[in-house]
């Protein structure tokens, strides 16, 4: 990997990151350079991840290009290691942080699976806040022991079109990343004058993995793609993060929403 890659001495940790939308993250990370903290419950799936991307893009010096750190986003000692394992692997704390970990639900207030909604809740809206909160600590401390001028901070935040314009039908889902957004917003106005980028993904309708998890019916999701097709690839939000943490330090792009051409709502 040449030392003129765009995230060359960066470290990100990745939650979430073992299919979808995370899994090319952490793809399009590595390919520039950055070394990367793989999380996801999935151990097989990651392992063979971080393998794939060691292989391909290389270590840095005599580190693995990628490791892992499985276990639940939410949970408290999963998301201390995470931030540990880069000054202990990398000997550079992680200064680019994905909090992409999430799950859907079927369904709205009235017809979702409220055996559910805890579990939602915690892994959507707790665990983003605690990563949001043990990380922002970390980078506090980071940026003012440096030039943030020349060291860019990120904090970047998977959100969704449905946490911005609610849709009936995901109404609990899209309540979630409501919150989501209030506290991207909220970090931004907190961290930004310190040198801390916190930035908003909200993705529109994404093939994936995620659709089937979530418990929606196939046959009806179906018609909702063809309709809109074609719809976006986990690459295409991949693409996008790359494009904001490769900024200059002093540019930060907060919010950014990405829809298929065609979808007209949410």
């Amino acid at each position: 990997m040449s030392a003129q890659s765009p995230l060359s001495g960066r470290v990100a940790v990745i939650t979430g990151a073992s299919a979808g939308i995370g899994q090319a993250i952490a793809t399009d990370l590595a390919s520039k350079g950055a070394g990367i903290i793989l999380n996801a419950r999935r151990v097989e799936r990651i392992d063979e991840l971080a393998q794939r991307l060691t292989d391909q893009y290389g270590c840095i010096g005599c580190t693995p290009r990628a490791i892992c750190v499985p276990g639940d986003a939410a949970d408290d000692q999963v998301i201390d290691a995470m931030l540990y394992s880069a000054s202990d692997h990398f000997e550079t704390p992680a200064d680019l942080i994905v909090a992409n970990a999430g799950r859907g639900l079927d369904g709205s207030v009235m017809t979702s699976d409220m055996t559910q909604w805890e579990s939602m809740i915690r892994t959507n809206f707790l665990g983003v806040a605690k990563l949001i909160r043990k990380a922002g600590e970390g980078l506090l401390k980071l940026q003012a022991g440096r030039d943030w001028k020349e060291h860019p901070a990120d904090l970047v935040i998977l959100g969704s079109t449905v946490g911005r314009h609610i849709s009936p039908f995901s109404s609990m889902y899209g309540s979630t990343k409501f919150a989501v957004n209030s506290l991207a917003e909220a970090a931004r106005r907190e961290l930004g004058p310190s040198g801390i980028r916190v930035s908003l993904i909200e993705p529109a309708i994404v093939k994936s993995e995620f659709q089937e998890m979530a418990g929606y019916d196939p046959e009806s999701f179906a018609k909702v793609m063809d309709k809109f097709a074609p719809v976006l690839v986990p690459e295409d939000i991949a693409r996008t993060i790359g494009f904001i943490v490769t900024q200059p330090a002093g540019v930060h792009v907060c919010d950014v929403i990405v829809r298929p051409t065609r979808q007209d709502y949410p």
